[in-house]
């Protein structure tokens, strides 16, 4: 066990567990942020998503011992009210049908308008290339990543 300092969602937390922890658990197991799931464990479906600094990150492949002193932020974190433009458009686009991946969709897409506010189709489809949605609403997804990065630029 070791002790470690993390910023997440703009708060410090102290914490003590084995550096080789995964961010994912340490999460979910010991902050109680559930918004972030596990999907597959081996960071290829995308579900586990969170922001280390500015970039989309698959949490449970991520260490807690490599965070160092970057900020987490979860879905949880993206917004106090749900009123982040991509949340806003999800809602808007009615995107999800179970549910279960869109928080790491929406992290994704959120860190994706942070570095490119107005991206191609191209671009949409690589930086989501991943992020696996069963239920297959992958247009609706796209939809609604131009619906918020329009927003960005109208605000």
């Amino acid at each position: 066990m070791a002790n470690f300092s993390v910023k997440v969602n703009g708060k410090t937390v102290d914490l003590e567990v084995d550096g080789s922890t995964p961010m994912l658990w340490v999460l979910r197991d010991h902050l109680k942020l559930v918004g972030t799931k596990y999907g597959c464990g081996i960071a290829q479906c995308g579900a586990c998503t969170v922001h280390l600094g500015d970039n989309a990150v698959r949490s449970c492949q991520l260490p807690i011992s490599s965070v160092g002193e970057k900020e987490i932020t979860t879905i949880e974190g993206l917004s106090e009210n749900g009123d982040h433009p991509v949340q806003k458009a999800w809602l808007e686009i009615d995107v999800p049908q179970c549910g279960y991946c869109q928080a790491g969709q929406i992290m994704t897409a959120s860190a994706l308008l942070k570095s490119n506010p107005s991206p191609s189709d191209d671009e949409i489809e690589g930086a989501m290339n991943g992020n696996i949605c069963r239920c297959g609403t992958y247009t609706r997804i796209k939809k609604a990543i131009k619906t918020a990065a329009a927003e960005n630029t109208n605000a």
